[in-house]
């Protein structure tokens, strides 16, 4: 019998019973102060989420998107290493364990290691992970340690680091990135789709390759970002449904939105990038699809795809942002 995989359904019935009884009020504070927290100058000597409420706001507010956008980054190194599969994970600042929900819904059976410096939010991730049904996931490890330059990281198969470079000092993300680097088979790296969030991304990319691995997405290449710096930023987007929960704790009526998020995935094993990705949402008019490229060997660039294209054509009006171009070849 197949081990049952985690989806973003299980998770939002997860975070909804533990979350229930909450009172919203206090939730909705929490996370009004998170957000601010997050927007502005983040202590680094301090976990940010402080208590058990803090936590459970944190886990309904971020989880899904968090979720989502990991989801993406995996699926993007799936594709360029189609037979690989990690055996160990290490979920670096992984906090109430998203990115390990992601992980252990992309292949079966990685065994997980959690480390995060905030007690209250591992010990709600071992609550959700006990709730998840996913063997994997109830036995992963959540071990209580201080993100940064003293963080020393045991040799794995697949590390992950999501979301936490923003809260950290210039000086511990290039160590945390170095010790990824040294640790992992592959390194996967996400943070905000911001201008600021692709800078760190993009320091993160420069530190990974100088430690010999690379690049796997969403790059095409292990050249330099052909984006002019200051003027645009490479980021990508993943849909995220919400749930009631989500929506009362986050404030708003729709019953989604979209994460925008920027990232690297670099690895030591052979890989086969895809030879062109589409870095902007495809825009469709009568009879054609306009994409914005990052391409192999020029760059950024525009392609047309018209209906003379055939088959080509059906398949840019399927494409979405942030997928290989054209489908199926690397």
């Amino acid at each position: 019998m197949n081990a049952t995989l985690p989806t973003a359904e299980a998770l939002r019935a997860a975070l909804a019973d533990l979350l229930d009884g909450l009172p919203p009020k206090q939730a909705a504070q929490a996370v009004e102060r998170l957000i601010a927290s997050y927007r502005g100058t983040t202590p680094t000597d301090a976990p940010v989420l402080r208590d058990r409420s803090d936590v459970a706001a944190y886990a309904a507010y971020r989880m899904p998107a968090t979720f989502e956008a990991v989801r993406s980054c995996l699926a993007a190194l799936r594709e360029a290493a189609p037979d690989w599969t990690p055996a160990t994970h290490t979920d670096v600042g992984g906090g109430t364990g998203a990115a390990s929900w992601a992980v252990a819904g992309a292949w079966e059976g990685p065994r997980t290691t959690v480390l995060d410096w905030a007690e209250p939010a591992l010990a709600l991730g071992r609550e959700l992970a006990a709730a998840s049904g996913s063997p994997g996931l109830r036995a992963a490890a959540w071990e209580r340690a201080r993100i940064g330059k003293e963080l020393e990281l045991a040799p794995t198969d697949l590390v992950t680091v999501s979301y936490v470079l923003k809260e950290l000092r210039p000086e511990d993300r290039g160590a945390l990135v170095d010790a990824a680097a040294a640790a992992g088979q592959a390194v996967v790296i996400v943070e905000p789709g911001t201008p600021d969030g692709y800078e760190r991304v993009i320091e993160a990319r420069d530190r990974l390759i100088a430690a010999g691995l690379s690049v796997a997405a969403p790059c095409p290449h292990d050249g330099a970002c052909p984006i002019e710096r200051g003027k645009d930023w490479c980021h990508f987007s993943a849909r995220v449904s919400r749930s009631s929960l989500h929506r009362q704790v986050k404030g708003g009526s729709l019953s989604h939105e979209d994460e925008k998020f920027s990232y690297v995935v670099a690895t030591r094993f052979p890989v086969l990038p895809a030879a062109a990705r589409v870095v902007r949402r495809p825009q469709i008019r009568k009879g054609q699809v306009l994409l914005e490229l990052c391409t192999r060997d020029d760059g950024l660039e525009r392609a047309t795809v018209t209906k003379r294209h055939g088959e080509l054509y059906r398949a840019a009006r399927d494409i979405a942002w942030g997928d290989a171009w054209p489908p199926g070849q690397s």
